[in-house]
Formats: structure tokens, sequence, C-alpha cells
């Protein structure tokens, strides 16, 4: 039996209920967030509580320096060794997270990337940063404001997959090698209001935990993908003295709320995941027993 998806909008409590099922089933608990990859960001991406980390093992969490970079062809080889080998040992991998290219990566795979050629790869080589990124705006302008443009070694290889596969790459990275996977998902929603209340009140409990503090020390060079994590370019200006503390959380709230509609617009479009809608002040062990019901598991008391 495989892995069990969980996802959802942020602020939907996911997080929670996969350490709690995790918990139930003896299961260990995989990351598929993007923001929460990297180490050094736990308050402004919510990530696990010590208390959930102790339910259950947690996987994939601060695995990353904020100064790599990360797409989901990278994180798809370093979790499937992981998703494996909790498998070996005869658990369940609960893979949690609202990055639904990240996630999609693992339930549908994606397509084989081309292999690097050395001719074209000497032609690359012979010339400067600039010239190579001005190649890549131009074969792929949308890869060329993800990938991290100091980086010669991404630049690089940005440029060479789309000349090789004769299309971008950052199309050939959004192609799937099974367009009708069969696995078990989930999608953890709420009533708008209620989400949208949750998330106002998650950020005002961020800000008291010392986000500011956190986005303060974070190092100048973040990689295009942990700078996607909402709140630090809010709190960035914040700190400059662009806003004040008040604009500074109904920015980061009305980000967020943002982010849970495209995040649910996204993932009601998935055949594979099957809704749960979360009822008014329902517990986590409720929602556990209704998800396992859908999608029992070995160890399921």
């Amino acid at each position: 039996m495989g892995p069990l998806y969980i996802t959802g909008p942020t602020g939907s409590g996911k997080s929670s209920i996969a350490a709690t099922l995790a918990h139930r089933i003896g299961g260990e608990v995989v990351n598929a967030d993007a923001c929460q990859l990297y180490r050094n960001l736990e308050i402004v991406t919510a990530a696990p509580t010590e208390e959930q980390r102790q339910l259950a093992p947690h996987h994939l969490y601060g695995t990353l320096e904020v100064s790599d970079d990360c797409n989901a062809a990278h994180y798809a080889e370093i979790a499937k060794p992981v998703i494996n080998e909790i498998m070996e040992r005869g658990n369940c991998p609960v893979v949690v997270g609202g990055s639904g290219l990240y996630m999609k990566s693992l339930t549908h795979g994606l397509d084989d990337l081309p292999a690097a050629d050395p001719g074209l790869r000497e032609e690359l080589d012979a010339l400067s940063l600039p010239q190579l990124v001005n190649k890549l705006q131009q074969v792929d302008p949308d890869a060329a404001t993800q990938v991290n443009l100091s980086n010669r070694r991404y630049v690089t290889r940005a440029v060479e997959i789309s000349i090789l596969a004769g299309q971008p790459m950052s199309k050939i990275k959004t192609s799937w090698a099974n367009s009708s996977p069969d696995f078990d998902g989930i999608i953890i929603t709420r009533d708008r209001e209620e989400l949208y209340s949750r998330i106002n009140i998650r950020v005002s409990e961020m800000i008291a935990e010392g986000l500011t503090e956190e986005i303060r020390q974070l190092p100048k060079a973040l990689s295009a993908t942990a700078a996607r994590a909402i709140g630090i370019r809010e709190i960035k200006s914040y700190i400059a003295g662009e806003y004040t503390l008040d604009q500074c959380i109904d920015s980061i709230r009305q980000a967020s709320r943002r982010y849970a509609k495209r995040q649910l617009t996204w993932f009601k479009k998935e055949p594979g995941f099957q809704m749960v809608c979360l009822k008014p002040a329902e517990d986590t062990d409720s929602v556990v027993m209704r998800i396992l019901a859908l999608h029992p598991r070995p160890g399921h008391a």
C-alpha cells in the first residue's frame, strides 16, 4: 500500500492532521511544502510544532539552506528515496504540503529531462554569465524569472534543457509522465470565512512568536524559492520603514488569503484527490477518522 497524500490551502490545519494521522497508523510524515524545506524559516512557513513532531517522525523539514534553489524536479529527487525508505521499514509515508507542483511530481511523475550534451555545454561554457542570462530569456522567459540568475550552473542547465528538448524547460517541468495515476490523496478544506479567520489569527501569532527577528537574521542572498515564502518581503519592508506594523500584518494576511485561493483552485482540478471539508470546530481526531474511512491503512486502530 502506497503513501497517503494530504494537501490543502495554507491555514487549513493539514500539518496537525498529518501528524495525528501518522501517529494513529504508525506512519511517518514527509514534507511537500516548498518553503518548509528551508531551515531558519520555521515561523514564517508555519513549520510543524515540536508537539506535532513528537507524534511521528517528520522528514524534509529544514533540510536546505535559504541560499539553495529548489524546484519540483529536485524535490522529487530528494523525496522519493525518503518515501521508499519509510515503506521499506513497513511504515506508511504521509506526504503533506500545499505546493501543487511538488506534490504532483510525486503523484504523477515528471517527464524525463534530456541528458547533458558535451558539445553544447562547451559552447555555453564559452559565454559570459550575462550572455547566458540573455540566451535563457530568449529560449525560456518563464524560467528566467524562476532560476537564480547569479548561479551560472543553474542558468547553463536551464538553457541546455530548453535547447536540447526543443521547448522551454519551464514547460517540460510542468508536464507529467503519468496523466492517470493511482494514488490516495486528500484535500483538506474549510468554509472560506473560517479559513480566512484562521489565517488572520495565525499571522498575529507569527508576529508574537518573533517573525520579525527571524526575517531580520536571514542572510541577504536568498534563493528565488526561499524568497517566495509569504511574509519575508512584507517583514523586510517593515524593517526598512516602508510599512507600519499594522500595514505589514494586513499585507501578509492578504497575500496568504490570495495564496489559499490559488491553492484550492489548483487542487480542485486534480481528480486523484478527494475533498474533506472540515466542519466548524471539528477536532483533529474526527478528521483523521474520516480520512481513514476513505483510505484505510494497516495499523489503523
